[in-house]
């Protein structure tokens, strides 16, 4: 602490992932509906990323507050094919003969979801609607055990998939029934022995710490579990209780403080036991082994600008504006905006609905914010070189403040502006911190639903 200063108060660790900026709480109806034409006639368009949503999966977990449904009666993966086609068509139309894709992702709800078929045909959306070669350049795919089938990943390997990322959360099967996640550890094994099979170049999976029941020495078998199959990455995330979900139904059976405080020692120990294990610390949540091969997919951010999101709860990204279609946690909800997505017309994508500006200062929040929360840090260099400023100047306060709590690395480079270990140990709290008064007004409104 800085002689002379003021203590601050102590602050809880988990507070928001910050997996976006701004939160789609954020966002707001757009009353002039902007033509995508005129949305991207000026944006850089050589090095776009693509992102497509399935939003069904096979069962909901107890800690998912995602855009998803449970199960697809009949013929409704082929509706909702159908509208994304069109929607593709419409939003290619409006980028222009110029579109160029460096990267993909099909995330969800859980991709495969979709059949086999199902999913050579949304490869055939990207690529032969989009424009997008997505055997050519990094394509990340998320799944499940239950749908991680041989025939699945079959297409996806032939299709280029480079980077499978496969939703695990606990091999410890007492904790994923508390977890409302129902599986067992030897499915689980036998979805990664065919994920292997199959030789899809990136495997990463996620892990969930702070489960009810959870102890350091449970937290260990999962991830020894794990790294026994030597996966290329892997995601340790902090077990949340939210709103509208059926742990959010159940309450949190600690005090905040106890629960704060069991997580907070689970990182740490989860954190030690993969950087010993010649794993890289990417994030707080993401690890890289050191060893582990190039796809060309290692720098992929799809909070960047210049992301087209295709989908019913897919984000797009303009330097100026982010926009969407509505959100909901809420299984009605969701059903409902689903259907309102199946019914329209070709013409009825051609226009944003949803959104938020991010020019300004909301702009520099964004790239400090998605910047900071790496572990490799932020080039000053790169922030000047965009903004004309300097971050001290722009956010003095904050950053006065994570210094004073030991979040920032004192021993960084005089260029790099770069988080401590303590700092990336609470990026759940220092991210939401850098939000701007608005958007946390505009969040504080939003009617959940």
């Amino acid at each position: 602490m800085n002689p002379g200063s003021t203590a601050l108060a102590p602050v809880r660790p988990y507070q928001a992932y910050v997996y976006a900026y701004p939160h789609k709480t954020a966002y707001r109806p757009l009353p002039d509906r902007p033509d995508l034409r005129e949305l991207w006639a000026d944006e850089p368009k050589d090095a776009l990323s693509l992102y497509l949503h399935i939003p069904f999966c096979e069962v909901r977990c107890g800690f998912c507050n995602l855009f998803t449904r449970i199960g697809a009666p009949d013929g409704l993966t082929t509706a909702y094919l159908d509208a994304l086609e069109r929607q593709a068509e419409a939003v290619a139309g409006a980028l222009g003969d110029g579109a160029r894709f460096a990267g993909a992702a099909f995330g969800g709800g859980t991709p495969t979801f979709l059949e086999a078929a199902e999913l050579e045909r949304l490869c055939d959306i990207a690529e032969r609607r989009m424009g997008a070669q997505v055997a050519a350049v990094p394509l990340s795919v998320e799944a499940s055990p239950a749908t991680a089938t041989a025939d699945r990943l079959a297409v996806l390997a032939r299709r280029g998939t480079t980077r499978l990322s496969l939703g695990v959360q606990s091999f410890v099967d007492e904790e994923a029934r508390s977890a409302v996640r129902p599986q067992r550890r030897a499915d689980v094994e036998a979805a990664l022995g065919r994920i292997r099979e199959a030789g899809i170049p990136v495997l990463n999976i996620d892990l969930i710490y702070g489960i009810d029941g959870q102890t350091e020495r449970s937290w260990r078998r999962s991830l020894d579990a794990a790294l026994g199959w030597r996966p290329e990455e892997l995601y340790l995330y902090p077990l949340y209780v939210r709103p509208l979900t059926g742990l959010g139904r159940r309450g949190v059976p600690e005090t905040d403080a106890e629960w704060d405080a069991r997580r907070l020692r689970l990182y740490r120990y989860g954190r030690d036991h993969l950087l010993a294990q010649g794993y890289e610390q990417v994030s707080m949540r993401m690890f890289r082994r050191a060893d582990a091969p190039a796809t060309g997919g290692e720098d992929y951010a799809c909070q960047t600008d210049g992301m087209i999101g295709l989908g019913c709860g897919a984000r797009s990204y303009t330097s100026g504006l982010h926009y969407s279609f509505d959100y909901a946690v809420e299984m009605r909800e969701i059903r409902g905006i689903i259907d309102d997505y199946l019914s329209r017309p070709a013409a009825d994508f051609a226009r944003a609905e949803h959104g938020r500006t991010t020019t300004g200062d909301e702009a520099r929040r964004r790239h400090l914010l998605q910047s900071l929360l790496q572990a490799q840090g932020m080039p000053l260099a790169d922030y000047r070189a965009r903004f004309a400023g300097d971050p001290a100047e722009d956010f003095p306060a904050e950053l006065a403040r994570f210094a004073e709590r030991g979040w920032l690395d004192s021993g960084a480079a005089p260029d790099l502006l770069r988080l401590s270990a303590e700092g990336l140990a609470y990026s759940d709290a220092l991210g939401p911190e850098l939000f701007s008064p608005a958007v946390r007004a505009a969040m504080a409104a939003y009617d959940l639903k």
